[in-house]
């Protein structure tokens, strides 16, 4: 038998399932607090939906192939795609804007890397029909907020702002062409990751002067309040955005950063992305306005869960258990289990979570298993107990016991 799963997908045991399940319940948690609905799609979608966004170079990425009905197909690689025509289908009837977000399983097939797999859970929040700079600093807010719902804050990620009109006039006022613009944008979002030697010759390559050349690293280099008032009017949806930020109590969050371009071309306006504070992992979280892909003002960002589990384990803020018992129960002799039973299906009725051993061992063994499923007690209920009425409750922490009245345990005593 196999030992392992295909490369670049992933077995979750009990311990990842729960890490998984509460960053889902969080992503669930503050999406329902900015008033978002959830909504889903098919994991398979037809591949024409994937080259007409991106283009056929696209397939080489894409686990495509031909299904028994003749239709060329592809397991969904990004939400957006099905978000549009799930959206374009119903637009008439739907309330603006729309505030939507899901949680599908993405499939790409590329080299693996630390960060990125194969197949990996994302978050997609989308707020379609608003072209307001305020519909941006609310799902930049929607984003940072996930991450202090997870115990993380502002030394922990920072959340990294720019916005492509800005750039595009920065640039042009530079000298920089139309023509040069998408080479331009490719070198700045490149500018943290290559060496400038290499970013250079890639210029020259596409027949940037040295005037040009250097506007095009001015502009990458540009920060805060510099990039706003270099950029003028251009700069406003981007000034509005982060003052409400401030106005929020995010601002300690929030570094404007021009070199945040976002690599795909459909962005049209403010781009962020999520990064930890150390730089040590991929971006957490990215995303912006793409206003010309539908025949609406649209914004949305996506954030994986595998940079954001590696960085909860980090920082020490994952959950450690699968599971908490409440208490693990202890039938001293056969005669006993009744009780024990009894016992244990009336703290489950009141939501407790109790094991037993299911097959009749000597005390200390059942002890045993009780510190190895890390239960905070033991409940012991042997003849004695019986006869008295009186179980003896352990703390296996404290090493304590107690004499607890059985009707007690059986209504509530542990609630």
């Amino acid at each position: 038998m196999q030992g392992k799963a295909l490369p670049g997908f992933r077995d979750f045991y009990p311990e990842d399932l729960t890490l998984r399940n509460h960053i889902f319940a969080t992503w669930r948690s503050v999406a329902g607090r900015y008033g978002f609905e959830e909504y889903d799609g098919p994991p398979l979608e037809s591949l024409e939906l994937y080259t007409k966004k991106s283009g056929d170079e696209i397939v080489q990425q894409l686990y495509a192939f031909r299904d028994k009905g003749d239709r060329d197909v592809a397991l969904r690689p990004e939400m957006t795609p099905t978000l549009a025509r799930m959206v374009a289908a119903r637009v008439q009837a739907l309330k603006k804007p729309i505030r939507w977000f899901s949680i599908p399983q993405l499939f790409r097939y590329e080299r693996q890397q630390r960060g990125r797999l194969r197949a990996h859970f994302q978050l997609n929040m989308d707020i379609i029909g608003e072209a307001s700079a305020l519909a941006d600093a609310e799902l930049m807010a929607a984003a940072v907020d996930i991450m202090r719902a997870l115990g993380l804050g502002s030394g922990d990620v920072q959340l990294r702002v720019s916005d492509r009109r800005v750039i595009r006039s920065l640039l042009l006022s530079r000298g920089v062409t139309e023509a040069q613009l998408p080479t331009a944008f490719a070198v700045i979002d490149r500018s943290e990751r290559v060496p400038k030697n290499v970013l250079e010759e890639m210029l020259k390559e596409a027949g940037f002067g040295s005037r040009e050349s250097g506007a095009v690293f001015d502009v990458a280099a540009l920060r805060g309040a510099d990039a706003l008032k270099a950029a003028g009017e251009a700069a406003e949806p981007l000034r509005q955005a982060v003052d409400a930020l401030n106005a929020m109590g995010l601002g300690e969050f929030v570094s404007i950063d021009m070199t945040i371009v976002r690599g795909l071309a459909y962005y049209t306006g403010i781009v962020f992305e999520l990064f930890d504070a150390r730089k040590e992992l991929r971006a957490i979280a990215g995303g912006g306005r793409y206003d010309n892909l539908l025949d609406l003002p649209a914004l949305g960002f996506g954030m994986g869960d595998v940079v954001l589990g590696e960085l909860l384990k980090e920082r020490g803020v994952a959950p450690k258990a699968s599971i908490e018992l409440g208490a693990f129960l202890i039938a001293v002799g056969g005669d006993d289990m009744p009780w024990v039973l009894k016992l244990a299906h009336a703290m489950r009725e009141r939501g407790i979570a109790v094991e037993y051993g299911l097959r009749h061992t000597a005390v200390r063994k059942q002890l045993e298993l009780a510190a190895t499923r890390g239960a905070p007690r033991a409940v012991i209920i042997g003849p004695e107990e019986r006869q008295t009425g009186l179980a003896v409750v352990r703390d296996l922490n404290a090493g304590t016991e107690a004499k607890v009245p059985l009707d007690k345990l059986l209504n509530g005593y542990f609630d």
